[in-house]
């Protein structure tokens, strides 16, 4: 699947092909990415290209310039104008860097990046070795392949050799150059209750940006991303789909050139970045997450949902059913009593969902969002026989039980903030900008860290907890972490290096809580935090029909197995919207569905519609969460299916009506 023909690495997956060229200048030449073929011999990189109008030649023995070919890499100082790989301050002042081939190993494990999430259970991996010998500074690019979800994975590692520092100013993590070719982009949008709105225009010469710099993947603009043909539709058509494993500060740029060739770079948001490196140190770029299909949007879709299923879910709960669940917030947002929660348990176990989750407001001294966070120990009032009290009840119903957390954040009103003010991310003596009401713990600091790793352990060992929603409800501001005093550019970095580790830690130490992952909705929906939360809740917007288009954007790229759907009450809290029982279920069932309703307000026609329901879903779960998901071009409206074996679900959306309908093996069901 890896190999090395003369000067040309040839990387084959299933269905697609990725070659590269090593250059006579020790560069590294894009060849070719798209559908496998059977020719042994590839067309070779110009040699005709000379110096023109105001271009660089590399070299006297390589008189051609690195802006007019196709590349692997780019740095910036040699020639090329366009986006580079990385950029480098090095010891002298200067940034101009040049690596240069020296060897390379093909081996059949990739390992785990040490300081990142990444991908598993690779087919074979190829690791290239550039040096840059003046800087003494090692280069390594590495190239993960999957072959039957027809996946390259991408990534980089920078290893400082000399007996100097030097600063990383850009640092991405996959950069490839496609040449005669123009693209239509599919990028997706949006913001807070808004999610995955897909966009779509025709590239020109210039540059085409996607990128966050909230502090989180972001709502604005979700890193995943499609390239394709101008005619390229759901079925048929050659596309490209690219995606970053990484939940910070994201960057992606698709540079056009006059001569159609077009650059696509991947990797974090360099604005206000910089990353000291010392001697005998190194750092490790995000995967970069590349796929190719000629069956258009949808397969796309499939080589990327078998991917995440198969190599970013952890194994524990890699194509594991997800349970049906109540959740509490809608029901009785922070007002909430143990009898209170105890009887919607009860009805929610007469209409057979599993599990039962209390959201916010179980902690503290909370009674709304402007206080507590921090202080994760039970509120007595609410609960007076603790977790564990209501846990056991909640077991003794047959229901499993799950809590709300949000460790990341610190109210100002807090016991944790009154003792520890230095623990947030706090510019002395400068007025703070909150969201939300609450303030980013700087859980760079260890100590920091360790305290949310022991409250949290506390929280979990105290009681039978089946699972968790993990939330974080604002994004980055006056942004400076305490603990790192002057090297303040890596700090939106090391945040993440250092959530990861605290992530990590949990999933080991409690390897059977399903988390799930949530940010206001979907503030950081990304494949960095489904390496370790199998689910992430897709959006705070509950009203089916906009549901439906977020489902819908967010299905381009994820599988169904990463979302989560609740059916809400109606009117809907947000758009004051009412829609039939029917509708909001036949949205929110195309995913991890849910319940997030007062059930004990509903008249007993209700919950026996609700009962069927869940009964439908757990019957075909298996195929809901983990078939063969497609979209289906339908004039008037959507149309969903799912196909897995002899089995089919359908769910048909119609506009002039705003009614669903949902069809199993083509026959209407109602």
């Amino acid at each position: 699947m890896i190999k090395k023909i003369g000067r040309n690495f040839i990387l084959e997956t299933k269905n697609t092909i990725y070659i590269f060229k090593l250059l006579p200048n020790g560069y590294l030449g894009h060849l070719y990415y798209g559908d496998r073929f059977d020719e042994k011999i590839f067309q070779n990189i110009k040699s005709n290209i000379r110096r023109t109008g105001n271009t660089v030649e590399y070299s006297d023995d390589f008189p051609y310039s690195l802006e007019d070919i196709p590349l692997e890499y780019s740095t910036y100082g040699k020639g090329d104008i366009k986006e580079p790989l990385i950029v480098i301050r090095n010891y002298d002042g200067s940034n101009t860097s040049d690596f240069i081939y020296d060897s390379y190993e093909i081996v059949k494990e990739k390992s785990k990046l040490e300081t990142l999430p990444s991908s598993y259970n690779c087919d074979e991996q190829l690791i290239i070795n550039l040096v840059d010998k003046y800087y003494n500074l090692k280069l390594q690019l590495f190239y993960s392949i999957f072959y039957e979800s027809n996946v390259i994975v991408k990534s980089c590692k920078l290893v400082n050799n000399s007996d100097k520092t030097i600063k990383i100013e850009k640092f991405n993590s996959s950069l490839i150059d496609m040449h005669n070719k123009t693209f239509t982009i599919t990028s997706f949008f949006g913001n807070w209750g808004n999610e995955m709105n897909k966009h779509q225009i025709k590239l020109t010469a210039g540059k085409y940006v996607i990128s966050s710099y909230t502090g989180s993947s972001s709502n604005r603009n979700n890193p995943f991303f499609m390239l394709s043909d101008d005619d390229t539709s759901e079925n048929k058509g050659e596309c490209y789909g690219f995606n970053l494993v990484y939940s910070g500060n994201h960057y992606s740029s698709i540079e056009t050139t006059q001569l159609q060739r077009t650059r696509i770079v991947q990797g974090i948001n360099s604005e206000n970045f910089e990353f000291e490196i010392n001697p005998n140190e190194d750092f490790e770029t995000p995967e970069a997450v590349l796929t190719f299909s000629s069956c258009g949007f949808n397969g796309i879709s499939k080589n990327m949902h078998y991917f995440i299923n198969n190599h970013i879910i952890r194994e524990n709960f890699k194509n594991k059913i997800r349970p049906v669940l109540l959740n509490s917030w809608e029901a009785f947002y922070f007002f909430f009593t143990e009898e209170g929660l105890l009887e919607l348990a009860e009805k929610g176990q007469e209409v057979g969902v599993e599990l039962f989750v209390l959201d916010d407001g179980w902690f503290g001294n909370r009674k709304n969002d402007q206080s507590s966070l921090g202080d994760w120990y039970v509120n007595q009032d609410k609960l007076p026989n603790g977790l564990n009290g209501l846990c056991n009840e909640i077991n003794a119903l047959g229901l499993k039980f799950g809590l709300w957390v949000e460790p990341e954040m610190v109210n100002v009103n807090s016991d944790l903030y009154r003792v520890h003010p230095n623990w947030a991310m706090n510019i002395n003596n400068k007025k703070h900008s909150e969201g939300r009401n609450q303030r980013i713990l700087d859980i760079i600091n260890p100590e920091v860290s360790e305290y949310i790793l022991n409250s949290l352990k506390r929280v979990f060992n105290s009681c039978n907890i089946s699972y968790v929603k993990w939330d974080f409800n604002r994004i980055f501001s006056d942004v400076y972490s305490p603990y790192l005093k002057d090297r303040q550019k890596e700090t939106s970095h090391r945040y993440y290096m250092s959530l990861y580790k605290i992530m990590d830690t949990l999933v080991n130490e409690y390897p059977d809580i399903l988390f799930e992952g949530c940010a206001g909705g979907g503030n950081r929906f990304d494949l960095g935090i489904l390496c370790y939360f199998p689910q992430i809740w897709a959006s705070d917007k509950t009203d089916a029909l906009d549901r439906l288009m977020i489902q819908n954007g967010y299905s381009y790229g994820y599988p169904l197995s990463s979302y989560t759907c609740h059916v809400s009450i109606c009117p809907n809290h947000l758009t004051r919207r009412t829609l039939p029982l029917k509708t909001r279920f036949d949205v929110a069932c195309f995913g991890n569905l849910g319940y997030e309703l007062n059930l004990n307000l509903l008249d007993e026609s209700e919950l026996e519609e609700i009962k069927k329901q869940i009964e439908f879903y757990k019957k075909h779960r298996e195929l809901i969460q983990f078939g063969q998901f497609e979209r289906e071009e339908y004039e008037n409206g959507i149309k969903w299916s799912i196909l897995k074996e002899d089995q089919k679900i359908e769910m048909i959306y119609h506009n002039d009506t705003q009614t669903t309908e949902i069809r199993l093996n083509g026959e209407k069901y109602e």
